[in-house]
């Protein structure tokens, strides 16, 4: 299914949280969602990075906020008294990402919410797959909502593409920092959440994931002609990537052995 398009149309409040100021916009269908700008400091990048782990998770059965694409009117910042922020949702004026807004959600806390090792497992896969490197106990990017753990903010994802050139070239790369990862301790089955994951993960559905990225954010890469190319290019990155042998899963293995 294709990414809703929505217009945001008012500017609710900034969240200080996070590095790029993302914030709470209302859209034209009534809704609550996180915008994230494409203005922010990583720039398009990070959005495309959104768009292509969190409908990765939801391919694998994680639970990901709904992402829509959200027009964002340069008018806006005329409402917003912080020049900062003005400055910010002006260089974002177009196309941006929203997450759908989780109301009352908590953010993820190791010492009291312990995962499933089921669970944990696969999500530590997913993101030793999409080389996540923003999943560390500074920082879960996690949400604990109607009893159910929710993964959010994923523009650090891929974080080689913001050097440009050739993605499969780093298909066989085995993500050592997914030692950091906070739910590794409670990563019991990574063996059989590698036999799930990559059940779910088919070929077709990735090729479908990357299809959903629009042109105009992957227009910025000089080391690709044309956005098509560099959609080629993350396609048969993932394809590469969730081949055998899968180095990231051995390098998972690895780092878990060391807490035990």
């Amino acid at each position: 299914m294709p990414l809703r398009s929505l217009t945001a149309t008012r500017y609710v409040t900034p969240l200080r949280e996070g590095g790029s100021l993302p914030a709470i916009v209302e859209a034209d269908d009534q809704g609550l969602y996180v915008m994230k700008f494409r203005g922010a400091g990583q720039g398009a990048n990070a959005l495309v990075a959104e768009v292509l782990a969190g409908e990765i998770a939801r391919a694998a059965g994680l639970a990901v906020p709904e992402l829509v694409l959200l027009d964002l009117h340069a008018d806006l910042a005329r409402s917003e008294p912080d020049p900062e922020i003005q400055e910010l949702i002006r260089a974002s004026a177009g196309l941006n990402l929203g997450l759908d807004y989780l109301p009352g959600a908590a953010a993820f806390e190791p010492a009291a919410d312990a995962p499933d090792p089921a669970l944990a497992s696969s999500i530590v896969w997913f993101d030793a797959f999409v080389s996540n490197v923003d999943r560390s106990p500074r920082n879960t990017n996690m949400l604990v909502w109607h009893r159910r753990l929710w993964l959010i903010d994923h523009g650090a994802a891929f974080y080689f593409h913001h050097a440009g050139g050739d993605y499969a070239a780093r298909a066989g790369d085995p993500f050592p920092r997914i030692a950091d990862h906070v739910l590794l301790p409670w990563a019991t089955g990574l063996v059989g959440a590698d036999a799930t994951m990559t059940s779910r993960l088919s070929g077709a559905a990735l090729d479908a994931i990357v299809a959903l990225v629009p042109d105009a954010w992957l227009a910025a890469d000089p080391a690709f002609a044309t956005p098509a190319a560099r959609r080629t290019a993350y396609r048969d990155y993932l394809h590469a990537r969730l081949g055998a042998p899968r180095a990231f899963v051995e390098e998972a293995q690895r780092a878990r052995s060391r807490h035990v």
